[in-house]
């Protein structure tokens, strides 16, 4: 496979990646019922394997469980520790077909879970079980977003590994359907009396986060993000790399197109550039201790 980065245009592959949205919400909300909290509900996301996005190691009882979407052979692969498995193919059918047998395939296996099946961080949500409306899946575009996926990993990862403070892993959030890392200030953030109780625990402590994600419908072009919170003054008027980046002042982050990544001469470094050069706008303005910080 090339280790070119392929052009993704969102409205090419809109009704896979919903579906495929959703599919994964579903995997995710079976993580989110059984694993022990973790603060900033690091307990939630997927995570990038050697085939696509996968829970890692689901706590159950004295054994445990894996998830994998394999976007190479197209299947969801449930997995025990005591080697036994079940295949759900990764095909044209619903969201509700794939919720019915998705937990069949848990429950043939002796594993008993209840998730809330209402979709979050979308409009107009659809119950799971429900959901005859999203039903599309080609497998080319799902491989070229996995390509795009496990590349922006690589480079997160690399950039994660500058920093010796608290950072989180590189983790797949399947609410918002992105891929991101955060660093922390080490410092707690101001309250949010106002703000839901995931954002709370989300934003307990002051972070700068970097992340991509693939596009939705109300933002077509993929894109990478960079943020902090709380937002230091003069965060949006810093002047960043590459040159194609620019501040989102209703979004309140900079934000960079994938595709003038994917253009550039090197877009491992385009994207190197945009994390640091964002990260040290935001922890200059916010008076971090980077001295302390950085390696």
């Amino acid at each position: 496979m090339s280790d070119a980065w392929p052009a993704l245009p969102y409205d090419a592959w809109r009704a896979t990646c919903t579906t495929l949205h959703m599919w994964t919400q579903i995997v995710g909300k079976v993580r989110l019922a059984l694993a022990p909290h973790v603060n900033h509900w690091w307990q939630v996301p997927l995570y990038v394997g050697a085939r696509g996005l996968t829970t890692t190691a689901i706590p159950y009882g004295d054994s445990s469980f894996e998830m994998e979407f394999d976007f190479i052979d197209h299947v969801l692969a449930i997995r025990t520790c005591d080697g036994e498995s079940r295949i759900v193919k990764l095909e044209p059918k619903s969201v509700a077909a794939f919720h019915a047998e998705v937990m069949a395939a848990l429950e043939s296996l002796g594993l008993a879970v209840r998730i809330w099946t209402v979709p979050q961080e979308v409009d107009d949500p659809i119950p799971f079980d429900k959901d005859t409306v999203h039903a599309a899946y080609e497998r080319e575009p799902v491989e070229r977003f996995w390509r795009v996926t496990r590349s922006v990993d690589a480079v997160l990862k690399q950039f994660r590994g500058g920093f010796v403070g608290k950072v989180s892993p590189v983790h797949f959030f399947w609410g918002s359907f992105d891929l991101c890392v955060t660093r922390f200030s080490g410092r707690r953030a101001p309250p949010m009396p106002k703000a839901d109780k995931v954002t709370q625990e989300a934003y307990s402590h002051e972070v700068i986060s970097v992340g991509w994600w693939p596009g939705d419908p109300t933002t077509s072009n993929p894109a990478f993000y960079a943020y902090a919170s709380p937002e230091p003054a003069g965060f949006g008027d810093a002047r960043v790399l590459p040159a194609a980046a620019f501040y989102d002042r209703d979004a309140g982050q900079f934000r960079l197109k994938y595709e003038d990544v994917r253009t550039a001469a090197s877009p491992r470094q385009a994207l190197l550039d945009f994390c640091q050069s964002t990260y040290e706008a935001a922890a200059t303005r916010a008076n971090w201790t980077r001295a302390e910080l950085e390696r």
